[in-house]
């Protein structure tokens, strides 16, 4: 019989390539998503798709009657300028939104959880680099804080429910179908504005870097998660791993290596332009993924300039909607 998964946001930029990679290892993936920045197009073939809010008693409903195995948390507010202008809404998402569906897993059985967290904004700026999982959480923002909880709500219901929970923190994560009017998504952003000619924009000296991962790799370490052997906390950082590279890239040298890739099926690409730095953001990242490496078997595969290169042909293909930039603005 096949691992039954309940998979929330699994018809967004991240949530599609994890479910996608479920349903090819044979899983019976159910995606629960309520399509506020998902995609129906997005949903694989052989995904169950229930559109619907994670909050919800419906949505805790699914989790307790459902038969599942497996929770998968992807669907969150992951708008870091957002959840400074109003955190009270990025908590009711991310923090009450997991506690609704642990509530339905505890009750239906469901014997693992995986969260989808953050590793950027639960570190903070001022962690050794590469910062491993015991790096100084000191968050600089709300939507920080609100992952950093969600963790410790996991380890809280592994040690009354025994669950099993791990959380993996991803870095800055990219590649085909990102958003490019959506936090973190600033090679979405710049790949479009390069594809279409159009000037770039860098907030602050350009001088801050991201540890830039591509979303083929996050979608395997989901699997590595799904199978590995199961750990009972000790503290959050047990059952968390990294899921990045290591790797510093500036924003100034991404721009660049954004503008080469572009120019090979492109208008020439618009200039690049400086605009003030915004509050919120951290300086400097990078996660060793060591432990990742030693516990799951997983390491990125990608480099990053294969996976710009893929990223900018694939909107060189993309419908004509899928093009389009938005008036917003992704800080860097």
């Amino acid at each position: 019989m096949k691992p039954s998964i309940l998979l929330t946001g699994g018809a967004g930029f991240i949530g599609s390539h994890v479910a996608a990679a479920y349903v090819a290892a044979g899983y019976a993936v159910t995606i629960l998503d309520d399509l506020s920045t998902g995609r129906r197009d997005q949903v694989p073939p052989g995904a169950r798709l229930v559109v619907g809010d994670v909050r919800t008693a419906e949505a805790r409903a699914l989790v307790a009657e459902g038969g599942f195995t497996l929770l998968n948390h992807h669907a969150a507010q992951i708008d870091v300028r957002m959840s400074v202008a109003d955190p009270l809404s990025d908590a009711s998402m991310n923090v009450l939104g997991l506690l609704n569906l642990l509530q339905g897993a505890r009750v239906g059985g469901v014997r693992r959880v995986i969260l989808a967290s953050s590793g950027g904004a639960i570190y903070g700026d001022g962690a050794r680099l590469p910062t491993r999982e015991s790096g100084t959480k000191l968050p600089a923002s709300p939507y920080g804080v609100a992952k950093l909880a969600s963790e410790y709500y996991l380890a809280t219901f592994a040690q009354l429910y025994e669950i099993e929970t791990v959380a993996l923190r991803y870095s800055n994560v990219y590649g085909p179908r990102q958003r490019s009017d959506g936090e973190g998504g600033v090679v979405a952003v710049f790949s479009r504005r390069a594809h279409l000619g159009e000037p770039l924009t860098i907030y602050g000296d350009g001088e801050q870097t991201r540890d830039l991962v591509y979303v083929e790799d996050v979608a395997t370490a989901n699997l590595a998660a799904s199978r590995c052997v199961a750990v009972r906390p000790s503290s959050i950082d047990s059952c968390a791993y990294n899921i990045g590279t290591g790797v510093e890239t500036s924003v100034n040298q991404l721009a660049s290596l954004i503008q080469q890739s572009a120019r090979r099926a492109s208008p020439p690409p618009g200039t690049i332009t400086h605009a003030a730095a915004r509050a919120g953001e951290i300086r400097r990242s990078a996660l060793s993924s060591e432990k990742a490496q030693r516990d799951l078997g997983w390491w990125p595969r990608h480099s990053l300039r294969d996976g710009v290169r893929a990223t900018v042909e694939w909107l060189a293909a993309a419908p004509h909607h899928q093009r389009r930039v938005t008036a917003s603005r992704v800080s860097a």
